[in-house]
């Protein structure tokens, strides 16, 4: 089963955040979902609100849209920071990233 199989069969909504403590700054979540990810001048990658604006405030989340959910995982095993978290909205269990079960 793909990860958008899997997100879609469970119609679970997804979202997404970043330590920015542990952000190296490589980019490689913005170059996957250039959507959802962007590096700021800091240098640092955060998530972006539906507006596109950074939302940098600590711990700040953004929706994962069903069609990116393979890129923003994606971004989240290969981020060598190990920074990007994706959870379920619902009871915020973490599914990808370094807190994931």
């Amino acid at each position: 089963m793909t990860v958008q199989q899997e997100a879609r069969s469970g119609s679970e909504a997804l979202e997404v955040w970043i330590d920015q403590d542990l952000c190296t700054g490589d980019g490689i979540c913005a170059q996957y979902a250039p959507e959802v990810f962007e590096l700021d001048i800091d240098g640092l990658a955060y998530v972006k609100g539906a507006d596109e604006e950074l939302l940098q405030a600590k711990g700040a989340t953004a929706p994962v849209p069903l069609p990116l959910v393979t890129d923003v995982v994606d971004s989240a095993r290969e981020c060598p920071g190990e920074c990007i978290h994706v959870r379920r909205v619902l009871d915020k269990v973490e599914i990808y990233g370094p807190d994931a079960e």
